[in-house]
């Protein structure tokens, strides 16, 4: 990867746990995340009208694709949203951001991409995952299957197919934008974050619909608190703004979607401290194995 695309995710791994962790400790729920990607899509709202003449620009193929990440964006907030309500933000966050680095080198390899990928890289990203199978295990030697059937790590590994779903989408969508649409590469990227945010808008809301109607409504939701949900909602926006340019500094998606899994040991620090979660040894060594793989990422 460029430096460039290495500062962009940088950046964006500080914002992504911070908006995290501000979801975990206000509201883990999808109705969050829903207000919250609303004020996102806000903020974004001057740069998409400013540039409303490059709609004509757009190919028919990146609506589809925008379709897709909308339904794959929603399904990751879902994921997140029970993951948080049923375990630690320092568990379900590390394995949520660490198994896309996986499924996203897997389709790339199905896909006939994986000549782009190193021998090194692919061993990064490996050690990554491992890192993220770690996680949920309180001690090595009380390894459990049942350890990984826990609700939240369920949830963490459903967050996590929408992350490699919306990656995917996004990396074929922006490289399609690139090829037929004359303008700025901020400005394009920004207008695309805007379109993405009105689509997950309207699937998270449909799923948030279909819950209330087979009786998800019966339990009493907290009052929002709006200046948290426009910093969430800041913080997704951003976060995810820097992650597209990155993409378009970056020769494969692979590369992005590991490197900015940066953000783990962010959150899962925000976790222990700030929320006064569980250590442990095993948590912090697969912490620790992450971070390595994201050194080979990087460098290799």
């Amino acid at each position: 990867m460029t430096s460039a695309a290495i500062f962009l995710l940088v950046i964006s791994a500080f914002i992504h746990a911070t908006w995290n962790f501000i979801g975990k400790r206000d509201d883990p729920s999808a109705r969050f995340f829903l207000f919250a990607n609303t004020a996102g899509v806000m903020l974004l709202s001057p740069v998409a009208f400013a540039n409303l003449h490059m709609l004509r620009q757009f190919p028919a193929s990146v609506w589809w694709l925008l379709a897709i990440t909308g339904l794959f964006q929603a399904i990751y907030f879902q994921g997140l949203a029970g993951a948080y309500r049923a375990g630690h933000l320092s568990v379900a966050y590390p394995l949520a951001r660490s198994s896309p680095v996986i499924m996203v080198a897997v389709v790339n390899l199905l896909i006939g991409r994986g000549y782009q990928l190193t021998p090194l890289s692919l061993t990064g990203m490996a050690l990554v995952a491992v890192g993220g199978l770690l996680l949920p295990i309180g001690r090595l030697a009380d390894w459990k299957l049942r350890d990984y059937l826990h609700a939240s790590t369920l949830f963490a590994l459903m967050a996590a197919v929408g992350t490699t779903g919306y990656s995917m989408a996004d990396d074929a969508a922006l490289r399609a934008l690139r090829e037929t649409v004359e303008a700025n590469r901020v400005v394009l990227t920004l207008s695309y974050a805007f379109f993405e945010g009105i689509s997950t808008f309207i699937w998270l809301g449909l799923f948030i619909l279909i819950g209330r109607s087979n009786g998800d409504n019966s339990v009493k939701q907290p009052k929002l608190k709006f200046g948290n949900v426009a910093l969430a909602g800041l913080g997704i926006c951003l976060a995810y703004s820097l992650v597209l340019l990155a993409m378009t500094l970056a020769k494969n998606v692979s590369y992005v979607v590991a490197f900015r899994q940066l953000s783990i040991p962010i959150g899962a620090l925000l976790g222990v401290t700030l929320l006064r979660e569980p250590r442990s040894v095993t948590k912090f060594v697969a912490i620790t194995i992450m971070l390595a793989g994201l050194v080979f990422v990087a460098i290799f």
